[in-house]
């Protein structure tokens, strides 16, 4: 009995050309997805590295304007000389230290020697020596201090320690945020400054 000839179906080739280049696109567009995930990531690890740094600033900037209102506090001016009281507060409302740089601050013609100093002699050493801590230890740092707007014979005033830092996110600008002088927010507008605004009594 003759078998029949078993005859082989030719199956039909694929068209590889289409598929050239598919893998490298799922790799792309899992690269950009991945990305997409990532960059909120690296933009919060930044600002949480940012953070400390800054919250140390102003740290020091409580630091200054406490040992300035200690400084007045412990130079009290004569209680029989009016214009005494108002050598407390050295600066008028249109003079700041603060210039938003971070050139040293201009000795004065004299200062005094511990204990040979007066009132008026001591308040000009502990100006020179507090204007000089704010720009040694924060960015382009300075003070102003000024009385209100009737005198200073009621020994109440306005403190302001201000410096610089990085306006990195919008949350960090300074003018949604801080109280600032507008005698230094009026001048110094890039960068705006950071400011620590304390009110004290002496």
């Amino acid at each position: 009995m003759r078998l029949a000839p078993i005859t082989v179906k030719k199956m039909p080739t694929m068209n590889h050309h289409s598929q050239t280049g598919a893998f490298l696109i799922e790799v792309l567009v899992a690269t950009l997805i991945l990305s997409l995930g990532v960059l909120p990531l690296v933009a919060m690890m930044t600002f949480s590295v940012q953070m400390p740094k800054l919250a140390g600033y102003r740290a020091t900037a409580v630091n200054l304007a406490s040992n300035y209102i200690d400084r007045m506090r412990a130079n009290p001016a004569n209680p029989a000389d009016p214009a005494g009281l108002a050598q407390l507060f050295p600066y008028g409302e249109e003079d700041s230290s603060y210039d938003g740089t971070q050139d040293a601050i201009g000795v004065p013609g004299t200062l005094c020697d511990y204990p040979a100093c007066n009132t008026a002699s001591l308040v000009t050493r502990d100006v020179y020596e507090m204007q000089t801590a704010a720009r040694r230890e924060l960015p382009a740092g300075g003070v102003f201090v000024s009385c209100d707007a009737g005198g200073c014979s009621n020994g109440i005033g306005n403190l302001w320690v201000i410096w610089q830092e990085p306006d990195t996110f919008a949350a960090l600008i300074p003018s949604s945020s801080d109280n600032c002088p507008a005698v230094v927010t009026d001048t110094y507008t890039n960068p705006a400054p950071r400011c620590l605004y304390v009110r004290f009594k002496l």
